[in-house]
């Protein structure tokens, strides 16, 4: 079970779903699942700018390394059942 305790609140259910049930995520977790950190520190909102470093943390220690880690991972990853809701 991944330990989502250290990232923002509010992005917790967005991380669970895109592991667990595959459903594309909006733009500042998609440059963060991408390893695109100009693009995350881009998008990122006045909280989560400041949990980078937590972030960086849940990519390496909770999530599975194929799931992460550059586009063409997160695509493979989301492949046919990627769901977009909006984003």
């Amino acid at each position: 079970m991944n330990d989502y305790s250290k990232i923002p609140a509010h992005m917790r259910e967005g991380v669970r779903l895109y592991v667990e049930q595959r459903v594309k995520p909006g733009g500042f977790l998609m440059a963060v699942l991408e390893n695109n950190f100009t693009e995350a520190v881009g998008r990122a909102d006045e909280t989560n700018i400041r949990y980078l470093k937590q972030w960086a943390e849940l990519l390496h220690w909770e999530l599975p390394s194929i799931c992460w880690g550059s586009p063409e991972k997160v695509q493979a990853w989301l492949g046919e059942r990627g769901i977009n809701y909006g984003n």
